[in-house]
């Protein structure tokens, strides 16, 4: 018996193994490429590490004049459609969670179906939409579509962490005299800051790596985002790899050290989520 349960986390833990190095082996292959210099791109094989490595991509990358204005509008976007999509997902959330209310499935079922339709299918009458508003060209045009199609799914998201706080603790602050509005801001709030970070991780990563709507409807530089940006290394004839995957890199480290300060609440938000009463 003691035999069989050895065996099991053995390949428990080899599956896991497995999982991780399958997740992470792109990330160290970017890594890798990013590293190599353009003379040992092609001559050296598959190698798990060049035999000589450099930072002459990044230096070239970081020299690039309009690399620091595409990482620059990719944080204003993203950041903008996190806390805007988190805003508005917590009032719907709230409303879904605690209030019944004629026409409620009805809505929810047109949120869900806006979930349904292909990104490619809508961008023609999207683009229709925001152009005679002057929003194409637009970070702010950006954050309104990424918003638009975040809101749902965030708010479903915060809709499961509102249901798996008791209602009894607004009642019992009103029975105390506060209003609904202050019971649901000074403790129902500050219980859901898990389920917050977990909503702004998630909207934030879609925002960050969106390509279609940010390729389709902008044509200035002036409002090209990192996605659309590391295209700027793919000529006609030729593909620069170490500058792109340098390109690639630096466009991680923002999501990576957000994770790292709210992976915490992350961790919490998601389980908590997970489960109700």
């Amino acid at each position: 018996m003691q035999r069989h349960g050895k065996a099991y986390w053995t390949l428990h833990y080899a599956m896991l193994g497995f999982f991780v190095v399958a997740a992470l082996l792109p990330l160290f292959w970017l890594l890798k490429v990013s590293v190599t210099p353009n003379d040992l791109m092609y001559g050296e094989g598959v190698r798990l590490w060049p035999t000589r490595a450099t930072l002459e991509h990044y230096r070239s990358v970081l020299r690039l004049g309009q690399f620091p204005l595409f990482f620059r509008n990719s944080v204003i976007v993203a950041a903008g459609t996190a806390l805007a999509s988190s805003v508005l997902a917590s009032a719907a959330g709230y409303g879904f969670s605690r209030f019944r209310f004629r026409g409620k499935r009805w809505i929810i079922g047109l949120m869900l179906v806006t979930q349904m339709f292909p990104l490619v299918m809508i961008v023609a009458p999207i683009f229709r939409m925001l152009a005679p508003l002057g929003l194409t060209n637009s970070l702010t045009g950006l954050i309104l579509v990424y918003t638009a199609f975040n809101v749902p799914f965030a708010s479903f998201l915060m809709q499961s962490f509102f249901d798996a706080i008791p209602a009894d603790l607004e009642e019992a602050a009103m029975l105390d005299g506060a209003t609904r509005l202050a019971a649901a801001c000074r403790i129902i709030v500050p219980l859901t800051l898990p389920g917050l970070a977990a909503t702004l991780g998630f909207v934030f990563t879609a925002a960050w790596s969106e390509l279609l709507f940010a390729l389709m409807l902008n044509s200035s530089s002036a409002a090209v985002t990192l996605p659309v940006g590391l295209l700027v290394f793919v000529s006609k004839f030729s593909v620069d790899f170490g500058q792109m995957m340098a390109a690639g890199v630096l466009a991680l480290l923002p999501v990576c050290v957000f994770f790292v300060f709210v992976q915490r609440y992350l961790v919490r938000g998601l389980t908590a989520g997970a489960m109700k009463g």
